[in-house]
């Protein structure tokens, strides 16, 4: 009996474990939900002959199979939007577009038979029927919109298809179209790539492994690798913030903190091929690389080169003047690259920096090198303090004196008040003060004093 009851455990173990396995392995991803539009260009000239039939009747039946085989991916919808059929050329309409078969789960056979019912008649009115477009995408947060868009010949009715692409795009209406050119001339394809990923179906069976492709760049999973190499080429980077940024409008589309295993690889991230991207690995300065490359459907690895150091700023115990930062700058530009308070770690990419110390007066260093791997420590003399007891209104100013007998500004002493105690760099000072009820510019007191540091020097404002 206790022999049954013990292989009756086991088996309900081994059960529950089956039916919970997924829960304790990582959890998928769901994949976003993917809408295709087929806009199809139904004008005149699509009734022209194309190897043993013609362009139009080629679509269809390509499309048909299309729609048939996209039937079995979870999460895809399809829509039909068709212009240049409802009317003839001598109408010259050029509004000429029809959203035939909006976008529903499980549509193939309503799309089929819309497509076996299309006569070409009319115009190539394709900037009007994009425009349209924008209006056959339900509005839905994190959806796929894809429009493919097929035709033989260019815009017909003056607009700017290009233009209009770029501007829906911009709105995220719809990703980067793809265009399919059949029987286009080789000198006006550059005017239908302008909208999007162009290709040329120069025959029928182009055309049927342009479709598979497009298909492929669309549902197949993507990944990608980011190598961060130090100068001599290792990936030992790692645990910095990666941007990929969408290169149309400049948003981000992921962020990441870079992560690299124990084996000494990055690890893989799935990204969405239908973008074009820059990657911002958000090093100081950051390493920006244009227009990544994406393989759709494959796995891709990018190395970048941001090999860095580390600054310390150290900060030998309590300052009197609390607490103190210093301005970073890539070595001779203007720009403010960072503001680091001493006492602080920092890594920056390597190269030569300008620091711009908040001392009073401020200290200039220039040509500061940070190494890869290593770390550059900075200080500064330690400061003393001006104390002035004399509490007084009035006017006055304190200046540094240089080495060559010349006077440089520094502060101005409050007017309500010129009691103060101002921490100051060790060095040779003047203060030049007039108090406010002094009648002329005569009775203006300058006095020369000394800082010296960790010490406080007293002046005395004298009443003239």
């Amino acid at each position: 009996m206790a022999h049954r009851r013990s292989l009756y455990f086991i088996l309900c173990m081994l059960l529950f474990l089956t039916a919970t396995g997924a829960a304790f392995g990582q959890e998928k991803k769901p994949q976003p939900k993917t809408r295709i539009l087929f806009l199809l260009d139904a004008s005149g000239s699509m009734m022209a002959k194309w190897e043993d039939s013609d362009r139009m009747s080629v679509a269809k039946d390509l499309l048909a199979n299309l729609v048939d085989s996209l039937a079995r991916y979870q999460n895809v919808e399809v829509a039909l939007r068709v212009y240049g059929h409802q009317f003839g050329r001598e109408r010259n309409d050029c509004k000429d577009t029809k959203l035939e078969v909006p976008f529903a789960a499980k549509n193939a056979e309503p799309v089929k038979k819309k497509l076996q019912q299309i006569i070409p008649r009319g115009n190539t009115p394709i900037t009007y029927s994009l425009l349209q477009s924008a209006g056959d995408f339900p509005e839905e947060p994190k959806t796929r919109n894809v429009v493919i868009l097929i035709t033989d010949g260019l815009e017909s009715c003056g607009g700017d298809p290009c233009a209009t692409s770029l501007a829906l795009q911009k709105k995220r209406i719809f990703l980067r179209p793809f265009v399919i050119g059949i029987g286009i001339e080789p000198e006006y394809e550059k005017q239908l790539n302008c909208i999007g990923q162009y290709f040329n179906a120069a025959d029928i069976k182009t055309f049927q492994n342009v479709l598979k492709e497009i298909v492929t760049q669309t549902l197949s999973q993507t990944t990608v690798r980011v190598d961060i190499e130090d100068e001599q080429g290792k990936t030992v980077q790692s645990n910095v913030n990666m941007t990929f940024l969408n290169a149309l409008t400049g948003e981000p589309e992921y962020n990441y903190v870079h992560y690299l295993g124990s084996n000494g690889k990055s690890d893989m991230l799935d990204v969405d091929a239908l973008l074009t991207y820059d990657l911002v690995v958000n090093t100081v300065p950051p390493v920006i690389e244009r227009n990544l490359k994406i393989v759709p459907g494959k796995h891709n690895v990018f190395t970048v080169k941001a090999p860095q150091g580390e600054l310390y700023l150290r900060q030998d115990g309590p300052l009197p003047y609390g607490r103190l930062d210093a301005i970073v700058r890539v070595q001779d530009k203007d720009r403010t690259l960072n503001v680091q308070s001493f006492g602080s770690r920092q890594k920056y990419l390597a190269g030569k920096y300008d620091l711009e110390l908040l001392t009073l007066p401020r200290i200039y260093m220039r040509d500061v090198e940070i190494k890869q791997g290593q770390t550059n420590t900075i200080s500064f003399p330690t400061p003393g303090q001006l104390s002035i007891p004399s509490d007084m209104q009035g006017y006055g100013s304190i200046y540094a004196l240089e080495d060559d007998g010349s006077q440089r500004w520094l502060y101005n002493l409050p007017e309500k008040s010129s009691k103060i105690v101002l921490a100051l760099q060790p060095g040779k000072y003047r203060l030049v003060y007039r108090m406010k009820a002094a009648q002329a510019s005569k009775f203006t007191d300058v006095q020369d004093f000394t800082i010296r540091g960790g010490a406080t020097t007293t002046v005395k404002i004298f009443n003239r």
